[in-house]
Parts: C-alpha cells; sequence; structure tokens
C-alpha cells in the first residue's frame, strides 16, 4: 500500500504522497461524500497536531498559531479572505526558516488545511504534508502511517456529527 511512498522518499521527492496514493483513496473518497463545513471543521481539527508539534519546535513563532486562528475566524465570516490569506502565505513561507524537511511539512501541512476554508480541494493537502513529516521523523513505519490515516477517518466522521449537532456561526459562503 506504500509502494508509491518507498519510490518518492528513494527518488528524493519532498513531497511522499499524492492524491493517487493507495493509501490515501479510503480517506479521499469519504471526503468526497462531504459538504464543505465538515470538511473545514475537520481540517481546522486535524491542523491542531501539526501546530502544536511546531509548538513545540519553535515556541517563539506564532506563525502556525495565527493561521489556524485566522482561518477559523474567517470560517465564522469574522475576517475576510485577504486577511487569512495573509497568515496562511506567512505559515508557507516559514518553510524558509526551518532546517528539518518535517518540519517544513508540517508547515506546508498547516497551510493546506487553513486553506480547506477557501476551497475543499486543499483539505488533502493536510495529510499528504503531514504524512510526509511522519516519513522524515520515523522513516515508512506503516503501522504508524496506517493508525494516522485512521485518525484522519475518525476525525472526518467525529466532524461529520458535530457539523450536523452542534450549532456553529458560518461564514454566509459556506453556507451555500
Amino acid at each position: 500500500m506504500y509502494t508509491d511512498v518507498y519510490e518518492k522518499l528513494k527518488r528524493k521527492n519532498q513531497i511522499l504522497f499524492t492524491r493517487d496514493s493507495v493509501c490515501l483513496q479510503r480517506l479521499l473518497a469519504k471526503m468526497g461524500e462531504q459538504n464543505d463545513r465538515t470538511l473545514v471543521l475537520w481540517a481546522l481539527e486535524c491542523c491542531r497536531v501539526p501546530v502544536k508539534r511546531l509548538k513545540e519546535h519553535f515556541p517563539e513563532d506564532e506563525r502556525p498559531q495565527r493561521a489556524l486562528e485566522a482561518s477559523t475566524m474567517w470560517s465564522m465570516g469574522k475576517i475576510k479572505m485577504p486577511e487569512a490569506k495573509k497568515a496562511i502565505l506567512q505559515v508557507h513561507a516559514m518553510t524558509k526558516d526551518v532546517d528539518s524537511p518535517e518540519d517544513a511539512a508540517l508547515c506546508h501541512a498547516v497551510g493546506q488545511g487553513c486553506s480547506t476554508v477557501h476551497t475543499r480541494g486543499h483539505a488533502i493537502g493536510l495529510p499528504m504534508y503531514e504524512l510526509t513529516a511522519l516519513v522524515r521523523l520515523y522513516g515508512v513505519d506503516e503501522a504508524r502511517l496506517d493508525e494516522k490515516i485512521e485518525y484522519y477517518v475518525n476525525q472526518l466522521d467525529l466532524c461529520m456529527v458535530k457539523e450536523h449537532t452542534q450549532p456553529r456561526l458560518w461564514a454566509p459562503f459556506l453556507l451555500k
């Protein structure tokens, strides 16, 4: 199930997972069944893990947390896209300030997850980059990767229920 990841690692690719990765097909199918609000909730919730990890590595750098906060506010209609976009681009730019490929991948994971508010196509970027970070840290530990993918699927189920049962303020563009 991880043959393509091994090949990309051998070729020294920066990103080790794609939309075509066999291991992501179940998650992608489940994501395709969700409405935009569920995907936004899921992405913002899942972003908390890489944001926390980056905070541990770079306690003084607030860019990941700011991107998550701005995107959350954007999803609620409390700020407009340009303000959130600026915060998201700053977390992507953080990759220039980090030395490890793991941390760079985590920055991109946060940026992609936060960008899900803009368009659902960004949602899969979060696992693609976060899983890449895991491989950079632990190697291709298939059990660990399976566990993380299962976490994404379970979080999607939880967010689907939450979106339907817990009232939340939404930006008008996410109510369409």
